[in-house]
């Protein structure tokens, strides 16, 4: 799919675009290609005369080589966004260029972007666009609000996981927590530990991005003003991660805490039984040990006197026992 956006009053209009003729019609600051073909990446070639990397979208590319400036002044960042799915939170590579050069179609440049998937950030910043005049003015810009809404999406998933460690919360410290109990909320910590470890790589990838711009010296004034602000705001996030790894540790070491309990009033159990059960099996060993045949008849309440000092060395150790609080 093959997506152009122009600026008209002040407000990103976006275009989706079926045949390389139509590309003449317009003057785009921004072309975002999701999932594109061949085809596509021709009538980018032939018309704005950028090369498409065969290696933009590769996941093994060396991370150092991800950042680069061509000779003909051509910017290439490769970056990852994030998508907070539920089921299967993951990173989406996004290459950019930017073609900061390209008089013929726009005196300000364009920023190319090429990714597999529709980003959730992407549908943010069209959103964003068209309804505040004035948000943005140039390819640099895009690429900012890009990184800039990132980092926002970024604050609203760790918003996500502050509620669900909340309610992980209350289900641990309620104090009553089965094995099967403890084994949903194992999962669920680990789920959001997942998600939190992404957010975190996320932001360090994002910073790097935006250190990179700012190297080169490519932003005027304002722009490296935004880029600073976002650079506080990624640090903020990395603060809050760095917390929400220290409660879901709390939480994983209670947890683990409640089962080694479980599992200790069970092994408590069969500690008492065997305990109250010993001098019983030392008078039954002492008795049948003393008569010659089996049964013993000779002594008429031999069976008897024996049976109740069994009960009776059972009773008083369980007895005993349930005084001190052990049976509790």
């Amino acid at each position: 799919m093959l997506n152009i956006f122009s600026l008209a009053n002040g407000r990103l209009f976006q275009e989706e675009i079926s045949s390389q003729e139509e590309l003449s019609q317009f003057r785009p600051i921004w072309v975002d290609l999701e999932s594109p073909t061949l085809e596509e990446k021709r009538w980018i070639s032939q018309h704005f005369g950028v090369h498409i990397p065969e290696d933009a979208m590769d996941e093994d590319i060396e991370e150092s080589a991800r950042f680069y400036e061509e000779d003909n002044g051509e910017l290439h960042i490769r970056s990852d966004f994030l998508i907070a799915d539920i089921e299967e939170p993951r990173a989406v590579r996004v290459a950019f260029i930017l073609n900061r050069h390209n008089d013929t179609h726009n005196s300000h440049g364009i920023l190319f972007s090429i990714h597999d998937e529709d980003l959730p950030v992407f549908r943010l910043l069209r959103l964003r666009a068209r309804r505040a005049p004035g948000l943005i003015e140039d390819a640099k810009d895009v690429l900012l609000e890009l990184f800039s809404a990132d980092a926002e999406y970024s604050a609203d998933t760790l918003e996500g996981i502050y509620d669900e460690l909340e309610k992980v919360s209350k289900m641990v410290l309620s104090g009553d927590v089965t094995d099967a109990l403890a084994g949903e909320v194992l999962g669920a910590i680990a789920r959001q530990e997942d998600l939190n470890g992404r957010i975190r790589r996320n932001m360090m990838d994002t910073r790097r991005a935006l250190s990179f711009a700012m190297r080169l010296r490519m932003l005027n004034a304002e722009q490296f003003d935004d880029a600073r602000q976002i650079l506080r705001d990624i640090d903020s996030i990395d603060s809050h991660t760095a917390f929400l790894f220290d409660k879901i540790n709390f939480l994983m070491d209670a947890t683990v805490g409640f089962i080694n309990i479980n599992q200790n009033k069970i092994i408590k159990i069969f500690s008492v039984a065997s305990v109250a059960l010993l001098p019983p099996t030392l008078i039954a060993s002492v008795y049948g040990m003393n008569f010659q045949f089996m049964p013993e008849l000779q002594w008429s309440f031999g069976y008897g006197y024996a049976v109740l000092l069994m009960v009776a060395s059972a009773v008083v150790p369980m007895w005993y026992f349930r005084k001190r609080g052990w049976l509790k």
